[in-house]
């Protein structure tokens, strides 16, 4: 299974994104799904996640901003990004939670200048 993250990239602070996570087989309908960040010298956390009922969960320093949501067809997952700060910087993967070695993709960097 190949999974490809995009849609990052350089923005000012406030602004918005989209990223975009696509797998090339439906591995994203049955298991919770979550968006990870990462910035060097951290281990990749959790941002937000949805459940396969649609239930969505976000860390603290997200809530209020990012949206999480996956396709019917379980091969795509999204995650809008607004009102951006520079905390937000990182590198963005999508994985299932746990997280299944196999299913990293190489992510997409954010970078949000102040």
């Amino acid at each position: 299974v190949e999974v490809a993250e995009s849609g990052g990239g350089l923005v000012q602070a406030g602004g918005s994104l989209t990223l975009t996570c696509a797998a090339s087989k439906s591995v994203f309908r049955g298991p919770v799904m979550a968006w990870y960040r990462q910035v060097p010298g951290q281990t990749r956390d959790v941002v937000a996640r949805i459940a396969p009922g649609g239930q969505t969960s976000y860390a603290d320093s997200v809530k209020g901003r990012f949206t999480i949501s996956r396709d019917n067809a379980g091969s795509g997952l999204k995650l809008q990004m607004n009102s951006l700060k520079p905390e937000d910087t990182g590198v963005y993967f999508c994985n299932t939670v746990p997280p299944n070695r196999t299913l990293w993709g190489q992510g997409t960097r954010v970078t949000v200048a102040a």
